[in-house]
């Protein structure tokens, strides 16, 4: 399991007086801003997932990107500061993690060569792990019920679509700001030999049990 945290790391950069500006769905960071993203991702989120998990009957370890030199990033660009482009994945403590029977829970923050911790997005981190372990099935879970081809009007919604469609969309701009790197995570982890992906709505309850184990599913397949 691969998350972000948007709103506590937004309750959080509040409290601290910290403005929050985006850039195509990507948070503007600071050096403190990114201080405060690992605090609310790997001790608040994290570890609050941690512990639904073991409530819920079952067994996780949280970790952060930069455990292990999980995830390693380099800065996309000046005008985003420390919002990191991943450049390598190293998954041995997923691995280690995998050979018990906890179920890894991993903070999306990054650590550079340069010893600088680096905040990166949630979905594309996860496409990036997801491709390091060959992973069977990717599923991105979202705050809407999937893709709309004229968002929010429920009739747009579509339930299967593939790539090339897909990125037509883009191209329209009918998909736009948070939605585009969710979409560039799918692209690359099917890119990297996965058959199809899915966007689910994370709120409807059971969502993953229900895409998992029914015959049509809840979200917005993606094929080639």
């Amino acid at each position: 399991m691969v998350h972000g945290g948007g709103p506590a790391i937004g309750g959080l950069l509040e409290k601290y007086e910290q403005k929050s500006q985006f850039v195509q769905g990507l948070r503007v960071t600071n050096k403190k801003t990114a201080q405060l993203a690992l605090t609310a991702l790997a001790g608040k989120v994290n570890k609050s997932l941690v512990q639904d998990i073991i409530r819920l009957g079952g067994n996780a370890i949280g970790v952060s990107g930069i455990d292990g030199k999980l995830i390693e990033a380099k800065p996309i660009s000046e005008d985003l500061g420390y919002v990191g482009e991943i450049t390598a994945i190293h998954p041995e403590i997923i691995e280690r993690i995998n050979q018990t029977d906890a179920v890894p829970v991993i903070a999306s923050a990054a650590i550079g060569l340069d010893g600088e911790i680096y905040n990166v997005n949630a979905d594309t981190a996860a496409s990036r792990i997801a491709g390091s372990l060959c992973a069977e099935q990717f599923i991105l879970l979202s705050d809407v019920r999937g893709l709309y081809g004229n968002f929010p009007d429920e009739g747009s919604f579509i339930d299967e679509i593939n790539l090339t469609n897909l990125e037509k969309l883009v191209k329209e701009k009918k998909i736009t700001d948070g939605m585009i790197p969710k979409i560039e995570a799918i692209k690359y982890a099917m890119q990297e030999g996965l058959g199809q992906a899915v966007l689910l709505d994370g709120r409807v309850p059971h969502a993953l049990l229900l895409e998992l184990f029914t015959d049509r599913g809840q979200g917005t397949l993606i094929n080639h």
